[in-house]
């Protein structure tokens, strides 16, 4: 075992001794200046950019930034209900497809939609030529009405996806 007046000389030549603190002429000054322009840029993205008009430009649900949606369309995503295991349901609305609030203003997200269901969920649907023919059904009798199919999964009891299908003209 080594001695302890052995040890003690070489660990005192390794660590500087303490001389207080330098004063603040001793570190480089930079001064800071508020306006960022000079290494910022956004003009290349600036042409990309768009606001959306709100005026008769609602927006609804999943998908309804794209155009209307054609019968191959629809049928492809109610085959994507189908395949997850979702439940194919309709639903349809006489008044407000979009969004609003009329019966809650708290901080939350609940906005008061109910929408009326066409005929029970298609439970046991195995083809999407089933629900688009519900489809259209729909839209003979309710013309002015949003459409929207929503897949439904029974075992969670829940809404898994939801997109309009139908809009009124």
């Amino acid at each position: 075992m080594i001695s302890s007046a052995a040890v003690a000389p070489a660990q005192a030549s390794m660590v500087a001794p303490f001389t207080g603190l330098k004063s603040a002429s001793a570190f480089p000054v930079t001064r800071k200046s508020n306006d960022i322009t000079s290494i910022t840029s956004n003009g290349g993205r600036v042409q990309c950019m768009q606001v959306w008009p709100p005026i008769n430009m609602k927006k609804f649900e999943t998908l309804s930034y794209l155009p209307p949606l054609s019968t191959e369309s629809l049928a492809k995503e109610v085959d994507y209900l189908i395949r997850n295991g979702w439940v194919p349901c309709l639903e349809f609305e006489t008044e407000h497809g979009f969004v609003y609030r009329e019966n809650n203003s708290s901080p939350g997200y609940y906005d008061g939609r109910y929408w009326t269901m066409w005929k029970l969920p298609m439970f046991g649907c195995t083809d999407s030529s089933q629900v688009v023919k519900e489809l259209e059904e729909c839209k003979k009798e309710y013309p002015q009405a949003f459409i929207r199919i929503i897949g439904f999964d029974n075992v969670r009891q829940v809404q898994c996806v939801s997109f309009i299908a139908h809009k009124p003209i």
